[in-house]
C-alpha cells in the first residue's frame, strides 16, 4: 500500500499564491512511479493539473500552464504544485496522487493513478 499526505491548502486572496506538498510513503512505492495532482470543485469531475515522472518530465494542464508547476523531490518521495496568480474559480478540493511510470496521456486521467491524498481544500477569495 501507499499513503500520501498533503499539506499546504487554506484561504488566498485572488493573485496571491500557494504551495502544495505530499509526501508519499508504503511498500508498494515505486521510485519511477509518477506524481501527479488533480482538483475537484463542488459538482464537477475531478481534473487534471499536472504530472511528473521521476526523471522530472512534467506535463501541465491548459488551464494552470503558466501560473502552476509541479516539482518533486525524488529522495524525499515528495511532490509539490506551486500556484501563482491564483484566481477565483480555483477554489477547489486539491488532490495528489502516484502511478505507474507510462505515458503522457495516461498520466492526464485518474485512471493513471493508483494511490491517493486524502485532498486538501484551496479557497481563493476575490
Amino acid at each position: 500500500q501507499v499513503q500520501l499526505e498533503v499539506s499546504g491548502g487554506g484561504v488566498v486572496q485572488s493573485g496571491h499564491s500557494l504551495r502544495l506538498s505530499c509526501v508519499a510513503s508504503g511498500r508498494s512505492l515505486r521510485s519511477n512511479d509518477n506524481m501527479g495532482w488533480f482538483r475537484q470543485a463542488p459538482g464537477k469531475e475531478r481534473e487534471f493539473l499536472a504530472g511528473i515522472t521521476s526523471g522530472g518530465t512534467s506535463d501541465h494542464a491548459d488551464s494552470v500552464e503558466g501560473r502552476f508547476t509541479i516539482s518533486r523531490n525524488n529522495a524525499k518521495n515528495t511532490v509539490y504544485l506551486q500556484m501563482d496568480s491564483l484566481k477565483p474559480e480555483d477554489t477547489a478540493v486539491y488532490y495528489c496522487a502516484v502511478g505507474r511510470r507510462s505515458n503522457v496521456a495516461t498520466m492526464r486521467t485518474t485512471a493513471g493513478y493508483y494511490a491517493w491524498g486524502q485532498g486538501t481544500q484551496v479557497t481563493v477569495s476575490s
